[in-house]
């Protein structure tokens, strides 16, 4: 009898300690997920943030490129209204959904205000303007490199929230998917004409 009352003591002891167990690695994981998701979001904030720098230079140097440009090109003045306009968007973006979006309507309209550059040799060998556009091209350089380290943060994230098991715990923790930076004018997509 003595046996018996043993041997249900010791397995008592023996599956108090598998639930122990089970109730430590729930936990580690639990917490383990919890801060891969926090170290994730925060790179995905902090590339953002990087591009946001960018972006604000960018929004600086516009009206000095279309006041410099506005002198040559009187007759552009549409071109010119739709870059400060589409800038003017951009600035006032809230979200990061929402600036991401403008920011391409800024891109696309400042290819249209280069193209109209292109018609205006005076312009074109203006000392200002030249020293401008040599700005731009560096911070759009700069941009594209931020954008592509947004990008890969955005994907390490949204990989880790839509696979299994981190699916599970993402839909505990309400992490959501990260938004990325993807062209959103049509026409960038279309491959080059080259007519010699």
């Amino acid at each position: 009898m003595t046996i018996l009352l043993l041997s249900a003591g010791t397995t008592a002891l023996i599956v108090g300690g598998i639930i122990l167990l089970l109730v430590i690695i729930i936990a580690a994981m639990f917490v383990g997920y919890y801060n891969s998701f926090v170290r994730k979001r925060n790179n995905v904030e902090e590339g953002f943030s990087t591009m946001d720098v960018y972006l604000k230079k960018r929004y600086d140097l516009v009206p000095n490129l279309v006041e410099t440009v506005k002198g040559y090109a009187k007759h552009e003045k549409g071109t010119l209204e739709n870059v400060i306009k589409a800038r003017n968007m951009a600035v006032g973006a809230t979200s990061m959904e929402d600036k991401i979006q403008k920011d391409s309507a800024l891109t696309g309209t400042l290819k249209s205000l280069f193209a109209v550059a292109e018609s205006y040799p005076d312009l074109k060998a203006d000392k200002q303007f030249l020293q401008l556009q040599n700005q731009m091209t560096s911070l759009e350089n700069e941009i594209s490199s931020s954008r592509k380290y947004y990008n890969a943060t955005a994907k390490t994230l949204n990989n880790a929230i839509q696979t299994f098991p981190g699916v599970l715990f993402a839909g505990i923790f309400k992490v959501k998917k990260a938004t990325l930076y993807e062209v959103s004018d049509q026409t960038e997509r279309e491959n080059v004409k080259v007519s010699f």
